[in-house]
């Protein structure tokens, strides 16, 4: 999915930006009061903004919009301004759970399928007047480019035999007229494979965008503020021009509404050129901190630096290399030909400080509305948990453990909602960091990658070395492992109301792979008694504590 980012510069740190979230009103559904999007609080542009909101027809209905990519970071915040606006929206996805926990979900059509479909492609094409093509498979591993190509390929076709009236693809900055790193020739490529379709087609190339939650933006923020000296690779010194998630929304928004017929590729970068060395000296100016000392090498290659990126940040080397490659060029806009088309964000576009403050904003205030961790992550394990009577004849080890609590259940909840992240495991917080590390050695995501929000959880989220699988709210969490182990792990934490408080459970379960996931399983039973234990204990007490504090 997406890496994007969203940010902001110099003034408050207020989540909302300059102009807060536009006001409702216009043709009937569009940016309605009653919009959840709009109940929301949506940060600057919301979509009722009226050049972007969806024109309504002689018959009173407005353009159906299919988005491909709702759950990444630019779609999970397009979408909900779609529908702010008065579009109806339609999603395509492999996993409609993951989009049904979504807080928009009831206001969108969902189809589940595959992108490389051609079947389900075309069914979920029909009747569609614009297609926002969102996806980029750089997290899929090796084989992004061969990916790319192939739903790029579906698309085009099922564009063409569905009649839609436009797509719309969010792609990369890059210089002409060069053999281009690899990851910008897979997004490249697909550009070029849209606007050779049947369809017309709007390629947006936005450089480094930089928000809260963004890929690109953490790897900025972490490498500033863990090293006061960083020795570099020579594309530190590449000129690049970031932009802004809210200028990108703007233009994604804006671009539904460009006369018919355009087809072409336009350039779209915030106000500031500027070296990567600069960004990272901007995001300490802003943050507080020292001047950072860089210095280029020219012996760290992009695999070298991606390994590095990965070992310094929650970024995994396998969503950085592709990121370090997009550094690999100078990549500053050509021209401002995107403003016949469509009109500049309200003010301008947002300069690079203030995009940072902003992002900063709103990971100060919790309120993240999409993040980078979220995205699928290659290789690891994607089937659920198989049913108790499932488990029959098949090797499984199991670690239970149970606690009564006088606290309510919402407050034994209340601290399991928020395991993870910059809360921790509530136990052997060492013991987690070793075994993060190892997986960030093994080449997996690492114990740093976090979550999105501290005080929320819904299905797909993202924690640390965790994926939600499951949650019965105020009853369950189900956690399955996106580590590097040899098998299939699971962690559950659940709370049932008893008539003097509340009963703690907790499960792991792992499905040993060969010879060398039973050795796996016995290795660590030993810091299990340590961990879990530790886990039952605190979070218990932690619930108590707070019921005793009301």
């Amino acid at each position: 999915m997406s890496t994007q980012d969203d940010a902001s510069g110099a003034g408050s740190l207020s989540p909302e930006g300059r102009d807060g979230p536009g006001s409702a009103g216009g043709p009937e559904g569009a940016g309605h009061p009653d919009s959840p999007a709009v109940l929301d609080g949506l940060s600057s542009p919301d979509g009722t903004e009226l050049e972007l909101r969806a024109p309504v027809r002689d018959d009173g209905s407005t353009p159906l919009v299919l988005v491909l990519g709702a759950t990444g970071y630019i779609g999970g915040r397009l979408v909900p301004r779609l529908l702010a606006g008065g579009y109806r929206v339609r999603t395509l996805t492999r996993a409609a759970s993951r989009t049904r926990a979504l807080p928009w979900a009831d206001d969108v059509e969902i189809v589940e399928g595959d992108a490389k479909d051609r079947e389900a492609m075309n069914g979920a094409m029909a009747g569609v007047d614009i297609v926002y093509y969102l996806v980029h498979s750089m997290s899929s591993g090796r084989s992004y480019g061969r990916t790319d190509r192939e739903i790029a390929l579906a698309v085009a076709r099922s564009a063409a035999d569905q009649r839609v009236g436009r797509i719309v693809y969010l792609g990369a900055l890059h210089p002409a007229g060069i053999e281009l790193a690899p990851h910008l020739a897979s997004r490249k490529e697909v550009g070029d494979i849209l606007l050779a379709s049947a369809t017309p087609t709007i390629v947006l190339q936005a450089g480094v965008v930089i928000g809260a939650g963004s890929a690109s933006f953490e790897m900025i923020r972490h490498l500033t503020e863990v090293l006061p000296y960083m020795p570099a690779p020579q594309w530190v010194r590449n000129e690049i021009q970031p932009i802004a998630v809210r200028d990108v929304v703007h233009y994604l928004l804006a671009t539904a509404r460009a006369p018919d017929g355009v087809n072409d590729a336009f350039d779209i970068g915030g106000p500031d050129v500027m070296t990567y060395a600069e960004m990272m000296n901007g995001y300490a100016a802003v943050a507080g901190l020292p001047r950072r000392g860089i210095t280029a090498l020219p012996v760290l290659t992009p695999g070298l630096a991606s390994h590095w990126v990965g070992l310094v940040t929650p970024v995994p080397s396998s969503i950085a290399r592709p990121l370090v490659e997009s550094l690999l060029h100078t990549c500053v806009v050509d021209d401002d030909r995107i403003h016949d088309v469509v009109p500049e964000p309200d003010g301008g576009t947002t300069g690079y400080r203030e995009a940072v403050e902003l992002a900063l904003g709103r990971i100060e205030l919790d309120q993240v509305e999409t993040s980078w961790v979220d995205a699928r992550v290659a290789g690891a394990p994607s089937d659920p948990m198989p049913s108790d009577p499932d488990w029959a004849g098949r090797t499984v080890f199991t670690d239970a453990r149970t606690k009564d609590s006088t606290a309510s259940p919402d407050a034994v909840w209340k601290v399991i909602s928020e395991v993870g992240g910059s809360t921790g495991w509530y136990s052997a917080s060492v013991l987690w960091a070793a075994r993060g590390l190892m997986d960030r050695v093994a080449g997996g995501v690492g114990h740093r990658r976090g979550r999105r929000v501290k005080g929320k959880v819904r299905v797909g989220d993202a924690i640390d070395v965790w994926r939600v699988e499951r949650v019965d709210r105020g009853r369950l969490l189900r956690l399955r492992a996106e580590m590097r182990v040899p098998g299939k792990a699971w962690l559950e934490l659940g709370v049932d109301p008893t008539p003097d408080g509340s009963h703690y459970h907790q499960r792991a379960v792992f499905f040993p792979r060969g010879l060398t996931g039973r050795l796996y399983w016995l290795s660590m039973l030993p810091f299990h008694g340590l961990i879990f234990s530790g886990m039952v204990n605190r979070i218990v007490a932690l619930a108590e504590d707070a019921a005793g504090d009301d």
